[in-house]
């Protein structure tokens, strides 16, 4: 595996690559890496030659308060796991190589419309600055397909309508979310937990598997989100949201049969979010137009 900074260098490697007629694919990361993100090395390997793993911590997705200076990174331990796993390339910029002219003078890319509500309304400019970024490695790498997690589905979800709205020939491949065995997805903010917190943590994916039920069964949708928002309040954790949306994330309708159950709460010092897919009945659906 090679490990490049430099920009120049990894589009010359690069070119290279794309001349043999190689698929290229893009693993963006921020280090501190899980099975999660291994998994979505795998599914890289899966659909193309060359893959390339980018690692840097985006400075301008964190809002004023968040967890920039403390974030974790393992760069070493990173690039060993990434080695392992049959990554090619990795990308490590410094932060002034990307942002050359400083936060502020940057151009930004700017999804108006997936991006507001849930995370985006909990974090302003968040997804601005994982738009800029991510387009920016795209143009930078060029890759084919480029693979993300689920976990993140707005972040998914707004990827996928940039590089729709932008004409990028590039392929967005979603990798299932990587679960503990207790059913905690895997996340970098996991580290954050006390013993005591983490053995909590759970309780966010089991009360959206109760709500799936629930929902499944024709329970009226707003009272199952009062009492799942109680529940995981009762349980210690801060909740921030917790909806149903389509799978556009647009507003649920009488028409809608398949839905998205969307979580972010906070539990100690860590925001932990999550989903589920739901199939909705025309009962529950009945209830939303109410």
């Amino acid at each position: 595996m090679r490990t490049l900074r430099d920009i120049d260098q990894l589009r010359s490697i690069l070119r290279e690559h794309r001349l043999r007629g190689q698929r290229i694919a893009l693993v963006p990361t921020m280090g501190n890496l899980h099975a999660g993100h291994l998994a979505l090395i795998a599914c890289a390997r899966k659909h193309a030659d060359i893959v390339v793993a980018s690692l840097f911590v985006n400075p301008m997705q964190f809002g004023p308060g968040e967890d920039l200076d403390g974030y974790p990174r393992t760069f070493s331990a990173d690039q060993t796991q990434l080695s392992d796993a049959g990554c090619d390339v990795l990308f490590s910029p410094t932060v002034s190589a990307l942002y050359p002219n400083g936060l502020d003078a940057q151009t930004r890319v700017h999804e108006p419309v997936v991006g507001e509500g849930l995370c985006g309304g909990s974090r302003p400019g968040h997804f601005d600055g994982v738009s800029t970024v991510v387009s920016m490695l795209f143009n930078l790498v060029q890759p084919d397909i480029a693979c993300f997690g689920e976990k993140d589905y707005q972040q998914l979800a707004v990827i996928r309508k940039m590089v729709r709205d932008l004409h990028m020939p590039i392929d967005i491949i979603g990798v299932t979310i990587v679960r503990a065995d207790d059913g905690l997805a895997l996340s970098s903010r996991n580290g954050y937990l006390s013993e005591q917190e983490r053995a909590t943590a759970p309780v966010l994916y089991r009360t959206l598997c109760s709500l799936r039920d629930a929902l499944k069964r024709g329970d009226p949708i707003e009272a199952a989100l009062q009492q799942g928002t109680a529940v995981l309040s009762d349980a210690g954790f801060t909740p921030d949201y917790l909806e149903l949306r389509d799978l556009m994330l647009g507003p649920i309708s009488a028409d809608t049969r398949h839905a998205m159950l969307l979580a972010a709460a906070k539990l100690g010092p860590a925001r932990l979010i999550d989903n589920l897919r739901v199939e909705l009945p025309a009962s529950a659906i009945n209830t939303a137009t109410k």
